[in-house]
Parts: structure tokens; C-alpha cells; sequence
């Protein structure tokens, strides 16, 4: 090949790389993605009645008018519902932090039992603090806390932007030095 010929060929290479070096900020931008349920409730929605038929192989327990928690010693965790006043779940809380012992169980029963527990999305308890930023995106603010002995990153993600009508605010608690989620609320109103 002349020498003309591969300049030309390096130009015109480099020239149908242009686009793709140059493309827009908001074609890099991962899209936003709301979260609607946990574990099997939607804030907003759902019926405090429609968790005690799912949950009622579980010890249950009202600690308080329109509370509800049920608890799965097999995987020592707890699900927390409040409800108003027409029995609507309005905030859902599903925690590792609360029981402080496990019972013995099958293993295919705490695999059944962990689908249960997640978020429509996919996040559970246990998924690493990656997996909730693949799925839900960057947090819309993110800080240290503390919960009695546990040291925690709160990620905080307000849905305002998609609409009224669904569950509005979900904060993951992950395990600080783990980076594990060992607890998830999702809430129809803000918090």
C-alpha cells in the first residue's frame, strides 16, 4: 500500500471512532429503577390480611396497633409490617438484626424461605452492597450508622421521581465491614 493510501485509511479510522469517543453523557447514564415490593407486599397496596396468609407458618406477634412482625428463627430474620388504619401496609421492614439465634433447619427450606423475604427487584438480605447498586443504581445518599452494636452504610433511595402511586423511599442497610444488606425497608409514604 502507498504511503498516501495508509494515511488516508489511518484518518478515516480514526474518524469512525470519533462517534463512540464522543457520545453523549446521557447515553453512559444507567437507567433509575424503582423497587414496588418486599417480600411479597407493595406499600400502598397490599393487606396486612394477604401477610398473615403468606407468613402464617411463621411465629407472629403485634407489638403495637397496625405493627405486625413474623419471625423465621431457620434463617434468623424478622419481617415488620405497619398497616393503617384500613389494614393497607404502608412500610415493610425485613432485618437481620433482630433475632440473635438461629434454629436448625433444612437447607432447602431456608432457600424457599429467602425468595420470600427479597424485594421484587431481586435484592435480599445477604446480597452484596454491589448487587443493590447494579440493580437500583447509585444511592441518592449514602452515610455510616449504627444499630446497637452493628456498625452499617444506610443507602437511601427516594422513587418520587416514578410516580405517586408507588412505594416512594427503600433503605438498605449493609454491614459495614462485610458489605453485606442485613436490612431492607420499603415504605408507601416518605420516612
Amino acid at each position: 500500500m502507498k504511503r498516501g493510501w495508509k494515511r488516508f485509511w489511518l484518518c478515516a479510522s480514526s474518524l469512525a471512532l470519533l462517534p463512540a469517543l464522543v457520545a453523549s453523557p446521557q447515553s453512559h447514564v444507567k437507567k433509575r429503577a424503582n423497587e414496588l415490593t418486599l417480600a411479597g407486599l407493595r406499600p400502598g397496596q397490599s393487606k396486612i390480611a394477604q401477610a398473615e396468609k403468606v407468613f402464617a407458618s411463621l411465629e407472629q406477634r403485634q407489638p403495637a396497633d397496625g405493627v405486625f412482625e413474623w419471625s423465621d428463627a431457620c434463617n434468623g430474620w424478622i419481617l415488620h409490617a405497619e398497616a393503617d388504619d384500613t389494614g393497607v401496609v404502608q412500610v415493610v421492614t425485613v432485618t437481620a438484626l433482630a433475632l440473635t439465634s438461629k434454629s436448625d433447619c433444612s437447607r432447602e427450606g431456608e432457600l424457599k424461605s429467602r425468595k420470600l423475604w427479597s424485594a421484587g427487584r431481586g435484592i435480599a438480605l445477604g446480597n452484596s452492597r454491589q448487587h443493590v447498586s447494579q440493580l437500583y443504581g447509585q444511592p441518592d445518599s449514602r452515610s455510616p450508622s449504627l444499630r446497637g452494636s452493628h456498625e452499617l452504610e444506610l443507602y437511601f433511595y427516594s422513587f418520587d421521581w416514578a410516580g405517586s402511586d408507588v412505594p416512594q423511599v427503600m433503605e438498605v442497610y449493609c454491614d459495614r465491614v462485610t458489605g453485606r444488606v442485613v436490612e431492607i425497608t420499603l415504605a408507601f409514604p416518605s420516612l
